[in-house]
């Protein structure tokens, strides 16, 4: 007897954790996220998208741009997730990779950005914490991250557009 009832207190306590997280989204991230995209468009809408369309097309015209400068504007104003949106700029052959370069980077800007990725600046402390606890300077350790991000994201996005572009005319040349 007592089996069953812990089971069905697990079982409705599985729910009761659900409906905690879905509140805590609807009162936390959502309303943020939501303002974001407001902000975004109606910046969008008085810059003008023309010129917003234009930014975009010389900040990606080369891939260095593209997988470098794009994604780290994209991170660091609009913040993770709703940098990925930067997305809408580009050609549908480039989203795959730049989608990969920007969620490659949300990680290495929280060292000198911690805004950019709040929720997941746990990772960097963690690793902040063992470097203070030997008595070292966090700016070098910070820098390197950033810069290694830099080098990664250009590699994923480069390696990520051969591998779109790739599949793209192979899906063409047998239609």
């Amino acid at each position: 007897m007592d089996f069953l009832v812990r089971l069905a207190e697990g079982f409705i306590g599985m729910f009761n954790a659900g409906g905690k997280t879905f509140v805590g989204l609807l009162t936390g991230i959502l309303p943020t996220l939501i303002c974001l995209i407001t902000v975004i468009n109606a910046i969008i809408k008085f810059v003008g998208e023309e010129r917003i369309n234009n930014f975009a097309q010389k900040t990606t015209k080369y891939a260095i741009l593209r997988y470098t400068l794009f994604p780290i504007l994209a991170v660091f104003f609009l913040t993770n997730p709703m940098c990925y949106s930067f997305g809408k700029f580009l050609p549908e052959r480039q989203k795959p990779a730049f989608y990969d370069s920007a969620v490659s980077f949300v990680h290495p800007i929280t060292g000198l950005f911690a805004h950019a990725n709040a929720s997941e600046l746990f990772v960097y402390l963690g690793i902040a914490n063992g470097i203070t606890a030997l008595g070292l300077s966090l700016g070098p350790l910070a820098i390197r991250y950033f810069l290694v991000g830099i080098l990664v994201i250009l590699m994923r996005g480069l390696v990520t557009e051969w591998i779109t572009v790739s599949m793209m005319r192979k899906k063409e040349s047998q239609a």
